[in-house]
Formats: C-alpha cells, structure tokens, sequence
C-alpha cells in the first residue's frame, strides 16, 4: 500500500492524449511520463501496473489504447481499492467496485446504488486527503445502466450513490464526467479520474439545462457532473469534455434517428466550445488534430455507420475511439465525449 509521495514545486500542468496501436503496451508503460493507458474490451491485455486500466466495453475496428502523457518522472502505487498514479500536478485514480451479493436481484436496485456510494465516498477520502484535491474529469462505466422502471433505474440508483459518496458538494464546482453502460453483464462499477493540485473551472452549455439542475422528472437525485472542464491555468492542458448526447434542455431529441442524433450532438459540441472560448478565445472553435474523442454507441449494428459518418464528417482530422456501450437514457443511441486543445 502506498500513497503520493510529498510534491516537488509547482510546475505548469501538462496533459497530452493520443490514440495508439494497442501492440506494445509493456513498452508505453516504460516511459517516465505516462500517466495512465487505458485498454479496451475483451482483447485488452491484464496488467498489474496502477497506470494501466482495461474498460470492458468492446471497440470497433483497429484496437487502439488511450495514453495520457504529463510531466515527468510518474509515480504510482496501490492504497487499497484504489490505483494511482502521479506527477507532482496531475493524479489518476481507479477503482472497481462489486455490487455487494444480494442486492442485485432486489427489484429496487439497491446493489448499484450501495457500490456507487461506497467508491464515491473511498476517493472523495484519497483525493481530499491527498495533494491533489481538485476533482477535474470522472468516467463512471456500469452494467446494465437502464435496468429498471422509474426511479428504481440503476442510472437514478447510481445517481443516488454517487451524490451521497461524494457527501456534501458545491454543485457549481463539480467535475466533468461520463456515465456509460457496461455490456459484458458483469455488476461491478468501474471509476477512472483525473484530479489536480489546481482547481479547473466548469463550463456548461448554453443549449442545455446543468445536468445538477435536472427537474425531477429524471429521477430524486440530479446528476452530478459539469458539462466541461477547462484546465487549471498556465498549463498545457485540453480541454475536458463530458458525455455528450442529443439533449437539448434537458429533453432527448431524434428518437429513433441515429444521425440526427449525431448531428444534435456536435451542435451541442459547438455550443460548448463557445461557451469555453469566451473565457479562453486561444482555443480552437472547430475540432481537429488537437482533438480526442471516444465514441459510445448502443446498437452493436449501429457502430459501422457511425463510423462512416464521422468518416465523412472528419475524415483523418479527429483521431476517435468507437466503442459499444449502452447510453443512460433508453432513446439515446450514441453518446460522445473526449478532450479538445485548450490553444
């Protein structure tokens, strides 16, 4: 067991993403300044490193991983549930949690809500007691997610967990976050994050309602993230962007019309970037080469024409990773987020 050690002076932030071969992860991990790879689906390799995390939702096409890079050297441990690792500015956080047995066949769906609960609260304890207090980017992937009528909906159950793990919380302050169905019926909640020493700001989109300001018609339990994420300053650092989805307000748009759902989703992209611009205009108002998405698609037959979508809208410009996932509301057949240079 082990946690981060004491922190040399401040430096600027530093966060790059890139999208590489899957072959060679071993070697990745080699390198001072990789702060966490994140391998996908059923192929993905089982590594013991805390940098390394396999996401069980199965990608479409050639296997890429995902390779944060910061400030050299990395540190990384084991302290409990929870794997670390850091650079003196930046810390990634994992940790997977078991729905506890007898709770998963209850009918009210108690089982997603205890574990959600249990992780929240283990890493609102390490981050807030670490050197790393700051909260800047959440992905939360678990089984199942539209299981249930009503508020028993182990969405609105994790909902439920999540806001009492993270205890009391300024709801203006919340990080970026993506909540994802896991297809591989395995009942564990997986949770990757990545926090910092420096506060980020919030940004959220003028086109829809703060996900925290939800009307209850979505559950008891808002839910609780920011629409983005602007980095702490004076670093190089992207800017973090949440799930995003064909939600305008907050009512789901295109039932039933994947591209229009896709269409809906970049002007919802277009929206949040404008809204991130007005506090740094140095940021580019289009996605291109400094942008990284991952892109969630329900309907297993719906993924090769997504892809040929984003094909013909980006051609090579926008690296992308697709995977298969199921989407939080039963409507929504894709769901997009990622990172985008900050200029």
């Amino acid at each position: 067991m082990s946690r981060p050690a004491p922190l040399p002076p401040r430096l600027p932030p530093r966060l790059r993403v890139e999208y590489v071969d899957a072959a060679g992860v071993s070697e990745l991990l080699s390198r001072a300044d990789v702060l966490a790879v994140l391998g996908f689906g059923e192929q993905a390799p089982r590594l013991d490193d805390p940098r390394y995390l396999r996401v069980p939702l199965q990608p479409h096409g050639e296997a890429k991983v995902e390779v944060w890079h910061a400030l050299a050297p990395v540190d990384s441990g084991r302290d409990g549930e929870i794997a670390w690792s850091c650079d003196g500015q930046l810390l990634f956080g994992a940790i997977e949690v078991d729905e506890p047995a007898g709770h998963t066949g209850d009918g009210d769906n108690s089982g997603i809500l205890l574990a959600a609960e249990h992780a929240y609260r283990t890493l609102t304890r390490f981050v807030g007691g670490s050197d790393y207090p700051h909260l800047l980017r959440v992905w939360n992937y678990l089984d199942a997610i539209t299981l249930g009528d009503g508020d028993t909906e182990r969405y609105r159950r994790f909902c439920i967990g999540r806001a009492r793990g993270l205890g009391d919380f300024d709801a203006s302050a919340l990080p970026a976050a993506t909540a994802i169905g896991r297809c591989d019926d395995a009942r564990t909640v997986q949770i990757y994050w990545l926090a910092s020493r420096e506060p980020g700001t919030p940004v959220e989109n003028p086109r829809q309602v703060s996900a925290y300001r939800y009307p209850r018609e979505y559950g008891p339990q808002p839910p609780s993230f920011a629409r983005a994420m602007l980095p702490p300053p004076g670093g190089a650092m992207p800017l973090l962007l949440s799930g995003t989805a064909a939600v305008v307000g907050h009512a789901s748009q295109h039932a039933g019309a994947l591209l229009a759902q896709l269409d809906e989703t970049f002007a919802n992209f277009d929206a949040l970037l404008s809204a991130a611009r007005a506090r740094q205009p140095a940021m580019p108002a289009q996605f291109g080469a400094g942008t990284r998405l991952k892109v969630y698609v329900r309907d297993l037959d719906d993924l090769p024409l997504v892809a040929a979508a984003l094909d013909a809208r980006f051609g090579d410009r926008v690296p992308r990773i697709l995977l298969h996932a199921a989407i939080c509301r039963r409507e929504l057949a894709i769901e997009i987020d990622g990172v985008h240079d900050a200029g």
